[in-house]
């Protein structure tokens, strides 16, 4: 088991320069897997019972808090996160909150799957964040309303027990609790303010959902697909090519640093489960001067199996999607893309429908995990 630092305490006041260069963090041994709270999976902040100070859904921006130290409005410094007002007690004679007392904040997740990490990063949140945090964790079907999920039926599982964190810091907790999960309750204790939040995990899709759809994205984050292995992340993790629709700018999709050598860059991607594919897509949107010059495709089934080609080497063209039909279905549960020489491809779609096989293993896998 990787230890993983533990912060607390309180951050030095920001003294000018660079608002980062005291930030506590550390490297995450959970941080591989998706960020199932990525919000172009889908997910979003529903609902919290506070937010004074500043807006629930900073939690889940993208990219790293700002901090501008001359920014104030009407109700105090803006924060690029969600900071609830100081609690008070009851009475004069009791003017401190309880140890019950706590600000909370419901989660839905963009996709259902397994969490392996939490991070709370209270990043310039340096005498006003949280004394502790806790994280419990339910799976709701459908579209629930806040009002459903704070219903006394609804089970909550402990994900991170109430732990003391510190400021101004990147607090990680690994979790291992093996069970599918659609929604999250973050709570701070007794109050304070949350500069990001990440769920690392797997994803687990529905297979009655898969099922229905028959022929689908094999390949896709949100439909259970994932990155097994890449040559290289220089500018940008491979992840992003599986992320849902097309790249929106150069950063959105994934490319390499220059090679000066004769070889090439690949992703290894594991399919939602074993299947028959039928067309693949290779797109290089927003990737210009420094797309892939030609890409293959090749599958192989199970992790011991010989890889086969089924998409040759073919040139690609800058800033274009490019479709291809197979000559003929192919079955596999892997994909690996390889790109020569170097560069980028924005997203990669492999679609196809289950095999008997492989939709049978991804239901008891549901159900393995409470589905």
């Amino acid at each position: 088991m990787v230890s993983i630092p533990s912060f607390t305490g309180d951050a030095d006041p920001f003294a000018g320069g660079d608002p980062y260069a005291d930030y506590r963090t550390a490297d995450f041994p959970f941080a591989h897997h998706a960020d199932l709270a990525d919000r172009r999976l889908g997910a979003g902040v529903i609902a919290a019972n506070d937010e004074f100070f500043a807006e629930r859904e900073n939690m889940l921006k993208p990219g790293a808090a700002e901090f501008d130290p001359e920014h104030f409005g009407h109700k105090g410094k803006i924060m690029d996160g969600w900071e609830t007002r100081r609690r008070r007690g009851v009475s004069a004679a009791q003017p401190h909150p309880t140890d019950e007392d706590h600000d909370w904040a419901l989660v839905r997740l963009g996709a259902p799957g397994v969490v392996r990490g939490i991070v709370i990063d209270t990043a310039h949140f340096r005498g006003n964040y949280p004394q502790a945090v806790s994280v419990e964790a339910a799976a709701v079907s459908g579209s629930p309303s806040p009002e459903d999920l704070l219903a006394d039926d609804v089970k909550w599982t402990v994900l991170v027990p109430r732990t003391a964190v510190g400021g101004h810091a990147a607090n990680g907790f690994a979790v291992d609790v093996e069970q599918r999960f659609t929604h999250l309750r973050v709570n701070q204790h007794p109050d304070g303010g949350i500069a990001r939040l990440r769920v690392y995990g797997e994803v687990a899709p529905d297979p009655a959902w898969l099922g229905v759809l028959g022929t689908f994205d094999l390949v896709a984050l949100e439909n259970g697909g994932r990155v097994e292995d890449a040559s290289d992340r220089f500018y940008s993790p491979a992840t992003n090519t599986i992320q849902p629709g097309r790249s929106r700018k150069m950063d959105d999709g994934w490319e390499t640093r220059r090679r000066r050598d004769k070889g090439n860059d690949w992703i290894r991607y594991q399919l939602v489960e074993q299947a028959e594919v039928r067309a693949v897509e290779i797109d290089t949107a927003y990737l210009k001067g420094n797309s892939a010059g030609w890409a293959a495709v090749s599958l192989r089934d199970g992790d011991a199996g010989e890889w086969a080609e089924i998409l040759p080497r073919t040139r690609l063209q800058p800033d274009t999607n490019h479709r291809f039909v197979l000559g003929a279905p192919a079955v596999g549960t892997h994909v690996r893309v390889d790109i020569y020489p170097d560069g980028g491809i924005s997203r990669l779609r492999v679609f196809g429908s289950l095999t008997e096989k492989g939709a049978n293993r991804l239901a008891a896998r549901h159900q393995e995990l409470g589905g």
